[in-house]
């Protein structure tokens, strides 16, 4: 918004007090600082309830799962099974307790986890309804296909090659 738009909207005086100068601190002022934000941060975690701890851990996972699946290439340390994995961790459950309350077997379960099998249609559905819809099937959707985009990517040479021999003939334009 351009000065004048400004003026016309505001007034001067009340432009100047809504105007915040930045302010230069000293080393050790700078640390007196840094203290004191981190002592206020201490107290207000200690205050918070434990579903509300809960509940910031989990919109944590929910913006790493949006970053991983909003990037341009997959990460190589994120998937599926890590996401699921951190899931169990963050609500301190064992992977057993967790396969019964979502009901399906813990062989499953570690299957998923280690990359092993590719997660059914319904392991979304379920993760969304455990999680009482804070992390959307669509999300569990949206890794697994970011997954399947890498292994594709790291793959795509040999399975050209592969898949060459069931290709009978090309259309003739080019981009």
């Amino acid at each position: 918004m351009s000065y004048k738009k400004l003026l016309q909207e505001h007034s001067p005086k009340d432009l100047a007090e809504s105007f915040v100068f930045p302010v230069k601190l000293s080393a050790k002022q700078q640390k007196a600082a840094d203290l004191q934000l981190a002592e206020a941060r201490q107290k207000a975690r200690e205050k918070m309830t434990d579903a509300e701890k809960l509940t910031g851990r989990l919109m944590g996972l929910k913006f790493r799962m949006e970053d991983y699946f909003r990037a341009e290439k997959p990460k190589s340390d994120y998937s599926f099974g890590y996401f699921l994995k951190l899931y169990i961790e963050l609500l301190d459950m064992k992977r057993r307790g967790f396969a019964e309350e979502i009901g399906i077997d813990e062989t499953l379960l570690s299957q998923l986890i280690n990359q092993r099998r590719t997660p059914p249609e319904y392991i979304p559905i379920r993760l969304e309804l455990h999680s009482n819809n804070l992390i959307p099937a669509e999300y569990w959707f949206r890794v697994i296909e970011k997954d399947q985009e890498g292994a594709m990517i790291m793959n795509k040479a040999s399975m050209r090659k592969k898949e060459m021999k069931y290709v009978k003939g090309k259309i003739s334009v080019y981009l």
